[in-house]
């Protein structure tokens, strides 16, 4: 088996960033959690020196095998600028090159073309599209952008759009939820408190993307519910603006605090008061962004 594949494999095998669903509290553990592992993906040997420039983490979150392996390289190849717009992709090459089946690579197109980054068409073949076309809500785009060259434009993106959804989806969620889901909510909150205490920031995260997903889903406005991915993708990226999800502290736990309890009484105005506090930008506190690539 070559590097390439046996890199691809192993990261399949160890990414796990899955989250718990509903009654399942006790995938929150709270022993030493695992940093996820990031890996640079081999570069392509031969050919265009372009294709060797891959960088970032460790795919397989949202993919399995080879096949999410793929998705996931050729992404991120694509996102950075390393595939240009109208390259044209031929899968013998790329079957040949990751030593994957054409199978995987057929399939692995198609869930490219799905999210807009790349077109197929008789006589023209498979070629990558512009950034004008991308799917830009897509969880993978996201995730993809925010470790790319184009990581500021996507911070900046996402906490613009996360202070336009939330705010409202708190508002409009004060009074609707369920008994159990005021529980859930506060069971994150709960599972916060002790992940910080405990220095799990793994956990934490969790715990926080959670919480605000199901927030969005409770507003009872459909379309905002589709967005909850958009949130999740946001929160489970590094290199975004500071805000108060962005630091574990007794203060930014204290604001979820206020949500649950806003939310209980059916007080909107608190609910919606309460997330802006927790969503804004600290420009006294700079997080640590990765130096942009050489091209």
């Amino acid at each position: 088996m070559s590097t390439l594949a046996h890199t691809m494999m192993t990261a399949a095998r160890s990414a796990d960033s899955g989250l718990a669903g509903p009654g399942d509290l006790d995938r929150y553990h709270y022993a030493e959690a695992p940093v996820a592992d990031r890996v640079g993906a081999p570069a392509w040997d031969g050919g265009d020196p372009e294709l060797g420039r891959v960088g970032r983490r460790a795919a397989g979150s949202r993919g399995r095998g080879l096949h999410g392996q793929l998705v996931q390289q050729l992404g991120q190849m694509i996102v950075s600028g390393d595939l240009g717009a109208d390259r044209p992709l031929v899968p013998e090459e790329i079957g040949q090159r990751f030593e994957v089946s054409r199978t995987v690579v057929r399939e692995s197109l198609r869930v490219l073309e799905a999210k807009g980054l790349v077109s197929a068409r008789p006589n023209v073949g498979t070629r990558v599209r512009p950034v004008s076309d991308w799917n830009l809500l897509d969880p993978d785009i996201i995730e993809w952008r925010a470790f790319g060259p184009q990581r500021d434009d996507q911070r900046r993106e996402l906490s613009e759009l996360r202070w336009t959804i939330e705010p409202l989806a708190a508002r409009l969620a004060a009074g609707h939820g369920r008994e159990e889901v005021q529980q859930r909510l506060c069971d994150m909150v709960e599972i916060m408190s002790h992940a910080m205490a405990q220095g799990d920031a793994l956990t934490y995260s969790r715990a926080d993307t959670e919480f605000h997903s199901l927030l969005i889903q409770i507003a009872g406005n459909r379309m905002l519910e589709h967005l909850s991915g958009i949130v999740s993708a946001a929160l489970q990226v590094s290199g975004g603006p500071v805000t108060g999800c962005d630091r574990p502290n007794e203060a930014s736990l204290a604001q979820h605090a206020r949500i649950v309890d806003a939310l209980g009484t059916g007080d909107g105005t608190a609910a919606e008061s309460a997330m802006r506090q927790l969503l804004t930008v600290h420009p006294e506190v700079e997080r640590v962004v990765p130096a942009p690539r050489e091209h």
